[in-house]
């Protein structure tokens, strides 16, 4: 299913005075796309991939595809390429409390809304007031342990380390209009609607864009250690609609204040929407990449989901059920400076097969003539 957006393809209002960076297909491969002063170039000749453009910091040049009107027939890719996709967990008080109940109700949803009332009044304010990884974290870690309610999400939660995992392959992820997939053997799952930095070799962030990290509650309820199943499914990482690249008009400072609103309508007349604001996250976005890339190296650029605040408790069928996923959702996820990301859910097992490789895109990059010598 694709999803139209307007305007021009999910956008934000203010695009006229951003520098955006996408892809689309054009028919011949993916092809890295810059959108300045109401303008679409295609840079594919000067830096052949997205990962390239990030790296090379150019703000100029490139084949002019023209007005921004071509987007509304363009098919968007992911905007990134090369780039790891990594993320950052529980880095929000509800998303720990969240994680928290998934690891006692044992993955199982029928067991939630009994333990929501009762962790929320033990450590609800206490996670929400602790700065993580400070001497008042440390003693409250203590204290919890004492008690027999310490858990391995409040760690990283409010521990000196956050949670860092690699999200998804190189070239897995999907973009705008995309169907986005949760495995078929889940029961209880939802999106999550975060904003995603970026950054070039060198570590350091040069914009920002949205992704939704999908996650199963039920699978990394039954076991952390199943973290890599609950997260790197096929078709499970939407990012996009585009990058906006920081300058004088959007800085870091904007990504600090951002707020994220989320929509999800289902076939069945089901709505439900939710708000997540950057402003209640415990650790600062650059602190994440910092620990991103801690004695690790990242020559191809790296983006990093921050988190999210949103953790849906609402029932959608019967009482006490809470919120999952059903085929044919509709997500759609919005920033006033980042635009709109949209896609359809469906199964990973009955969305697309990811089958454009590494090798696929370098073969394919080269028989157009696109890899410098």
């Amino acid at each position: 299913m694709t999803i139209a957006t307007a305007p021009y393809q999910g956008l934000p209002e203010d695009w006229r005075s951003g520098t955006f960076i996408g892809r689309i297909d054009t028919g011949a491969g993916p092809t890295p796309i810059q959108i300045r002063s109401g303008q679409v170039f295609d840079m594919s000749a000067m830096a052949p991939t997205s990962a390239d453009l990030v790296a090379s910091g150019l703000t100029e040049g490139g084949t002019l595809l023209g007005g921004i009107d071509v987007l509304d027939t363009a098919t968007l890719l992911s905007p990134i390429d090369l780039q790891c996709v990594k993320a950052c967990g529980v880095t929000f008080a509800v998303s720990a409390l969240e994680r928290v109940i998934e690891e006692r109700a044992r993955g199982d949803h029928s067991l939630a809304a009994s333990l929501r009332g009762k962790i929320e009044d033990v450590l609800g304010g206490s996670i929400r007031s602790t700065v993580p990884g400070s001497p008042e974290a440390d003693a409250l870690k203590g204290t919890l342990i004492e008690e027999g309610l310490w858990s391995q999400y409040l760690e990283v939660a409010i521990g000196p380390d956050a949670e860092v995992f690699t999200k998804c392959p190189v070239l897995a992820t999907v973009g705008q209009g995309a169907e986005i997939g949760v495995r078929s053997d889940s029961g209880w799952n939802n999106p999550e609607p975060e904003v995603v930095m970026v950054a070039g070799p060198d570590g350091k962030a040069v914009g920002a864009t949205l992704g939704n990290d999908v996650n199963l509650r039920d699978f990394e309820g039954r076991s952390a250690l199943l973290l890599g199943k609950a997260k790197d499914n096929n078709a499970s990482c939407s990012i996009g609609p585009f990058i906006r690249l920081f300058d004088d008009g959007y800085t870091i400072e904007d990504v600090r204040s951002a707020d994220v609103t989320m929509t999800i309508e289902g076939t069945d007349g089901y709505v439900l929407e939710g708000h997540s604001t950057m402003r209640e996250i415990s650790r600062d976005p650059e602190d994440l990449l910092r620990q991103a890339m801690s004695e690790h190296q990242y020559p191809d650029g790296l983006v990093l989901f921050c988190g999210t605040l949103f953790a849906p408790t609402q029932d959608r069928d019967e009482p006490g059920r809470g919120f999952t996923h059903k085929v044919g959702d509709t997500v759609t996820i919005s920033s006033a400076r980042l635009g709109t990301l949209a896609n359809t859910v469906t199964t990973s097992a009955e969305a697309p097969a990811w089958t454009f490789g590494l090798s696929h895109l370098f073969r394919n990059l080269a028989a157009r003539g696109l890899l410098a010598q």
